[in-house]
């Protein structure tokens, strides 16, 4: 899978592979470049790209967003949100059975 890239006038400034790492990004250059992320937030760029990813509940929760802060508040909330949806994995009992 493509990896999504940030650009400012064709210079890459952050790159994410995943969630995670867009979630790091985004936290990031909302200090560092704030410009450039909203210009990307406001193009739906990071939507496509979390579609292509097939995190489509995450590109709906952040479609229309356009400030950093309020797309990190939203990728915070849908990791809660997936996390506490996962079945929670226990052990096995094995029966015992003799011969």
């Amino acid at each position: 899978m493509e990896p999504f890239y940030f650009k400012s006038y064709n210079k890459v400034i952050g790159v994410a592979h995943d969630v995670k790492e867009l979630e790091k990004e985004i936290e990031r250059l909302s200090k560092e470049d704030p410009a450039a992320l909203q210009y990307h937030l406001k193009e739906g760029h990071i939507v496509s790209w979390l579609n292509y990813l097939g995190e489509n509940g995450l590109a709906e929760m952040l479609k229309g967003v356009t400030e950093p802060e309020e797309a990190l508040a939203r990728i915070k909330e849908y990791e809660v949100l997936k996390n506490s949806a996962q079945p929670i994995k226990t052990k096995a009992k094995r029966s015992r059975r003799k011969k």
